[in-house]
């Protein structure tokens, strides 16, 4: 148990990072070991809570890969991926948009208003959030959606008006087709759009590891000019290969610093944001 003045200390080294980010909007990216573990899931929600009432704006982007695929195999609707993306028929578009508009956002936000917050939540289709087009033009793909275009009027009247907004990945073309997008990908087109200080994306791997068999080798600063070197070399690789283009795309478009961080430590949001050793990896210019 920490003594009073642990507990003041610990405060006032925070100080510095809450003064910094008052005011800033971070988008995370909500995934992984963090939304399937119960004692995760409460300290993820208590975090972001946390952000709130200091005076960041948090932003929050989910995924719900598990939940979908545990629908598909009651529906008896059975699952393909291509390069990690789920080919997406019409039968799997509209349990994604049940699963991720429905049940996954909306036990997101009762777990912020329950940790003390005010969220609501949207999907891409709200207030035309997110206009999205076919990512594959051949087809194979289905309903698997790239983003065109961010509106975020919506989110600035949500957060205008003190809720933490929280977003499922569906979008919507001109012709009120819908399509289910990585996560990650939203999460990066929209923290561009809000002028997001920091993206942060929660996975279930320390960050990038110079050697993947050694979790003791992370890199905990990565630069966008080393990122076609490290591909190259094979340092990248894997599903983390998209996640670092998103932090690239992301830092490109104008925001300040992106995050990849193991979701698996308890409070790791705060650990990267109120503590100068952070965890996991940055990526930056």
């Amino acid at each position: 148990m920490k003594s009073a003045l642990e507990k003041a200390e610990i405060l006032v080294e925070a100080l510095p990072y809450i003064k910094q980010f008052y005011g800033r909007r971070v988008v995370i990216k909500y995934g992984g070991a963090a939304m399937t573990d119960d004692c995760l899931k409460q300290k993820v929600m208590q975090d972001i809570v946390l952000m709130k009432y200091v005076g960041m704006d948090p932003i929050v982007v989910h995924g719900g890969g598990p939940e979908i695929n545990a629908m598909l195999e009651r529906l008896d609707i059975k699952s393909s991926f291509v390069n990690g993306l789920r080919v997406t028929d019409a039968d799997t578009m509209e349990v994604v948009e049940m699963v991720l508009g429905g049940k996954v956002n909306k036990q997101i936000v009762s777990g912020i208003n329950a940790s003390g917050g005010k969220a609501i939540g949207m999907s891409g289709k709200d207030g035309g959030l997110i206009e999205a087009d076919f990512a594959d033009a051949s087809g194979t793909m289905g309903f698997v959606g790239e983003v065109k275009n961010v509106y975020p009027e919506i989110l600035e009247t949500v957060i205008n008006n003190g809720y933490i907004p929280v977003i499922a990945p569906i979008g919507v073309d001109s012709e009120q087709r819908s399509y289910n997008i990585n996560a990650d990908l939203v999460a990066a087109a929209i923290a561009v759009a809000m002028k997001a200080d920091k993206l942060v994306l929660l996975t279930d791997v320390p960050g990038l590891l110079m050697d993947a068999k050694n979790p003791d080798s992370l890199i905990s600063v990565l630069k966008v000019g080393e990122v076609p070197s490290y591909i190259n070399r094979g340092i990248i690789a894997g599903g983390m290969i998209p996640k670092v283009q998103c932090c690239v795309e992301a830092v490109q478009g104008g925001v300040g610093r992106t995050h990849i961080i193991d979701g698996r430590v308890p409070h790791s949001i705060l650990l990267e944001i109120f503590t100068k050793k952070g965890v996991g990896t940055m990526v930056t210019w």
